[in-house]
């Protein structure tokens, strides 16, 4: 059958099982767009190609298969590669469909014309352009396998017009199926070994490929033996932290009792995670090249393990392939750190409690509410800012895939990110918790909200500032404000303007039955949160740090 490559291309993402794509409309890629309308995708569009490629990562996150996004040639390119960056640091399988100047064009800087691979180079895990129409089974099969294969990530894929036009008689492709790598036997009794060794063992997760059977093994088999899970940045959603195993986060400003814990442990088990600058508090808690304890390092991609520690036992093994085959086997006897364990659990409990000290709306109770009011399947998501501080620290997440955060440290993921997750689970609970800065970065997105009739929840926390920057402002250079002040627009007004519910919440004391109207609208709501702008962290004012006593 000759189709045009446009239609080839769409009936691969058919084959592969693709149901949803997001995307920004252009006239660069408008054949595919034209493929798309009998297609059995769902295509949702957004108001910014970031939000795009957000949600795109978001959708890769909750469900282990690629997001597909499509964004017109180089200004929805440059515009979309927050979001790629996103999915290469969050190690989120997603694929950047891109419109290209057609091929005998290229190399005149014609209009939108850009050099994908130049630019995508460092972000992604594959560039590639299409050169017929021919090519589209083998690189759509391809860059779906690239992106869920070893370490998840990025792949980018540039389309020329005339090759979208160009018709041609190939045969579909097969369906794909990601590469996975298994725990050799050896591998595992050498853990073992090394675990029996130990008398303050301790377990770091985090990475991507994880999988909602991969938690279930997770904290079957470190209850079984009772072993302390700490989580990396952003992926405390990997075991329940109600676990009598779950030891915290390693967050920014996390514990210094954690810090301590990963310190002092003798046998460091980082399982998916790279140990990265964040959960090591800039390579200081663990300095690189070598660790004072054991450590055994698990990753998908060989590549991941000696790149800034040297393990003591190597593994090449994705975190679903590791748990399974460790769960496997007979639990370890856990009695000689039992102790440990339920010191490291009951210390993520004590930094659960705060005391209030905050004028209007007091974020710390705002969360705690949160964490007894909303089910285990609600789905929370954030951008980046000081205010994250306090979700990270006083919400607790219970499933797995209900924490949707950016590691890449972005702005304004948040609102997109909870459009995505209607999307995928229209049935679930799903809040955002925004800043003034961050959400003004993305709540446009609130009218795709509304087309997709998903009534997603935002907190809105106003502050007046852009919080971090001020908060390190006031640290290195005292009382010499500039920049980041904000003057905000009449965010109630605003919300409404977009179709949503929205109301304005000034005393701890209100929140709670404005979070039920909230959910009782039916469509997205806004609650624009006042909170004290001297209270920048949920340990530190302004006044303390500028004064250099915090």
């Amino acid at each position: 059958m000759t189709r045009t490559g446009a239609q080839v291309l769409v009936d691969q993402l058919v084959v592969h099982g693709v149901e949803a794509a997001f995307c920004i409309p252009g006239e660069s890629y408008i054949a595919v767009l034209d493929a798309l309308h009998d297609a059995p995708i769902r295509l949702v569009v957004a108001r910014h190609e970031a939000g795009a490629a957000n949600m795109a990562d978001a959708y890769g996150k909750l469900t282990g298969r690629p997001g597909i996004c499509f964004v017109t040639r180089a200004p929805g390119a440059t515009h979309a590669a927050v979001g790629v960056h996103a999915a290469y640091q969050d190690s989120t399988p997603l694929i950047l469909f891109v419109g290209q100047v057609p091929r005998g064009h290229r190399g005149r800087e014609a209009f939108q014309e850009l050099d994908y691979g130049r630019m995508f180079g460092q972000m992604a895990k594959w560039v590639v352009e299409v050169e017929e129409a021919a090519a589209f089974p083998e690189v759509a099969a391809r860059a779906l396998h690239v992106a869920t294969s070893g370490r998840p990530g990025p792949v980018v894929v540039a389309l020329p017009e005339d090759v979208l036009s160009e018709t041609s008689d190939v045969a579909d492709a097969a369906r794909y199926h990601p590469a996975r790598t298994t725990l050799a036997p050896e591998d595992a009794d050498r853990v073992r070994d090394l675990l029996a060794e130990a008398e303050r063992p301790l377990v770091v997760v985090g990475g991507g490929g994880w999988t909602a059977e991969a938690a279930v093994d997770l904290q079957a088999w470190a209850e079984a033996s009772r072993l302390p899970v700490a989580t990396s940045f952003r992926r405390q959603d990997y075991v329940d932290n109600t676990s009598p195993s779950y030891a915290g986060v390693l967050t920014i400003g996390h514990d210094p009792a954690l810090a301590s814990r990963l310190r002092e442990s003798d046998l460091l088990l980082a399982l998916g995670t790279r140990l990265g600058e964040i959960a090591t508090r800039g390579y200081t808690t663990l300095e690189p090249p070598r660790t004072p304890q054991t450590l055994v390092h698990v990753h998908a991609d060989p590549n991941e393990l000696g790149r800034v520690y040297e393990p003591d036992l190597p593994i090449v093994s994705g975190s679903p392939e590791f748990l399974a085959g460790m769960r496997a086997l007979e639990p370890l006897n856990g009695s000689r750190w039992a102790d440990w364990t339920a010191a490291a659990h009951a210390g993520f409990q004590d930094w659960l409690c705060h005391r209030p000290r905050a004028r209007g709306v007091d974020l710390a109770d705002v969360l705690a509410h949160l964490r007894e009011r909303l089910p285990p399947d609600a789905i929370v998501t954030n951008g980046a800012g000081n205010f994250t501080v306090w979700v990270h620290r006083f919400y607790t997440f219970r499933r797995y895939r209900t924490q949707l955060s950016p590691c890449s440290g972005a702005m304004g993921y948040g609102v997109p990110a909870a459009v995505a997750a209607k999307v995928v689970h229209p049935e679930r609970i799903v809040v955002c918790v925004a800043g003034d800065g961050d959400f003004l970065m993305s709540g446009h997105e609130l009218a795709a909200a509304a087309q997709e009739r998903a009534p997603i929840v935002v907190l809105l926390v106003n502050n007046g500032m852009y919080g971090t920057i001020r908060m390190h402002q006031e640290r290195q250079f005292p009382g010499r404000v500039i920049g980041t002040d904000l003057v905000n627009p009449d965010f109630v007004g605003l919300a409404e303007a977009y179709g949503a519910h929205a109301e304005l919440v000034e005393r701890t004391e209100d929140f709670a039955d404005a979070f039920e109207r909230a959910l009782r609208a039916g469509r997205a709501a806004v609650l624009e949160l006042r909170v004290d702008p001297e209270l920048i962290t949920p340990r530190a004012t302004l006044s303390a740090i500028r004064a250099g006593t915090a």
